[in-house]
């Protein structure tokens, strides 16, 4: 999300809360909508002022099981109780136990665990560079991404992103990285081909199954196939960038089995633990290279967040939330594309998988305006770019809750397009 996309906050008292003491002491790297939110149950939310909204934001696709779950609720509270916090110096079960659910549920055969989604790419770019060194040959490696990708805001991440307004002003950049168009095949090969002149320089590729800060846009399979096999043919690591996707989002577990294919390295965090920071590296073992000193983080995998964490993996068995996501999905993408038929020359398109959708909207609207409409109406949406309103709502959103955020939207587009 682009933060200078969101209205400022106005210096006034939210209730008991007060904003402009608020902006007297945090850095302004937000621009924040005007409310106050202070709690939360499933899929709604309450602000300061007792106002009730529908929460199809999730933290930006991160509270996977909404707000104030009981399973969740007993598993912090259970492991606060006994231990949160020790060193990577030492064995930590819980993060063994969330491992081993982790790779047994997909391709994977390694975990690296850390503490957000920027960080864990920061590792999969790491592990990619030191595979072109020490397994490739390469003296310097380059990882190829797409434009309009998003990789998270590290220096590195945000070099890795293919898109300038969040490098402006950030220069120098790491080196390394080449930017082709996402979903051309024949882009991709012939950058591979020219980068790989007079000698093999391309270590990875880095993709995202499907955009989301990049409008909601999701990958041809037959596209990523094509990429596989090229990576194949060259030897090269494809990783995938599962940060907004993974953990049951799309209605498959992971967003890589949309596309029919496995990545040699992919990256989870935001939905991961449902809102309690963590975040994770995934890779087969044929590059899993690292060694010890090699990367680290303090805070990676501790026992309270690997609990959290695990809670959520299992929960998303125990309730069968991934068939929830497929059916809301469905639901909701039914709803948004009558509304879209109501109105062709506002809504262009209505795209995504399980429950990350995007409305692409006409040159007749922005999106930031049905954003605000919508809040005022009591339903929290978010921005995935200028022209794209992004739904991302928890996983255990209900029928009732999806039919209501459908109308809403219905009475924000007859209020605005009237």
């Amino acid at each position: 999300m682009s933060p200078t996309n969101l209205a400022p906050v106005p210096t006034t008292v939210i209730a008991s809360f007060d904003a402009t003491e608020f902006d007297r002491h945090v850095m302004g790297t937000y621009g924040r909508f005007p409310i106050a939110l202070e709690r939360g149950e499933g899929c709604r939310v309450w602000d300061t002022v007792g106002k009730e909204y529908l929460d199809f934001v999730a933290g930006i696709a991160t509270c996977t099981l909404g707000h104030a779950h009981p399973a969740l609720i007993e598993a912090v509270t259970t492991q606060i109780q006994k231990l949160h916090h020790v060193s990577n110096l030492y064995y930590i079960p819980e993060q063994g136990e969330l491992a081993q659910w982790l790779t047994e549920h997909s391709c994977a055969d390694r975990a690296f665990f850390c503490n957000s989604g920027a960080e864990a790419n920061e590792a999969a770019i790491k592990l990619a560079r030191k595979y072109g060194h020490t397994v490739l040959n390469i003296k310097n490696p380059v990882i190829v991404t797409a434009n309009a990708s998003f990789h998270g805001r590290t220096l590195a991440t945000i070099t890795a992103t293919g898109q300038p307004k969040y490098q402006k002003n950030f220069n120098p950049l790491v080196p390394g990285f080449h930017y082709v168009p996402f979903n051309d095949f024949e882009a991709m090969r012939d950058a591979i081909a020219t980068l790989n002149q007079p000698q093999p320089q391309v270590a990875a590729i880095l993709l995202e199954p499907l955009q989301g800060e990049g409008g909601v846009n999701p990958g041809n399979a037959e596209y990523f196939q094509k990429v596989r096999q090229l990576c194949d043919q060259h030897g090269i690591l494809l990783i995938l960038d599962e940060v907004q996707v993974g953990m049951g989002r799309t209605g498959k577990l992971w967003g890589y089995e949309n596309l029919g294919i496995e990545p040699d390295i992919f990256t989870l965090a935001k939905g991961l633990a449902g809102g309690i920071p963590i975040g994770a590296m995934l890779c087969k073992e044929s590059c899993n290279i690292f060694e010890p000193g090699d990367h680290a983080s303090t805070f990676g995998g501790n026992p309270f967040a690997s609990a959290a964490a695990l809670c959520v993996c299992q929960t998303l068995e125990t309730e069968s939330l991934i068939e929830n996501v497929r059916e809301r999905g469905e639901q909701l993408r039914s709803g948004l594309t009558q509304l879209a038929a109501q109105y062709p020359h506002h809504i262009s398109e209505i795209r995504g998988w399980g429950l990350i959708n995007g409305m692409v909207l006409a040159p007749s609207l922005k999106s930031i305006d049905v954003v605000k409409a919508a809040m005022e109406a009591g339903l929290l949406l978010v921005p995935a770019g200028p022209q794209v309103v992004r739904f991302v709502p928890p996983l255990v959103v209900s029928a009732e809750e999806v039919e209501s955020a459908i109308a809403i939207i219905q009475s924000v587009f007859t209020q605005l397009c009237a």
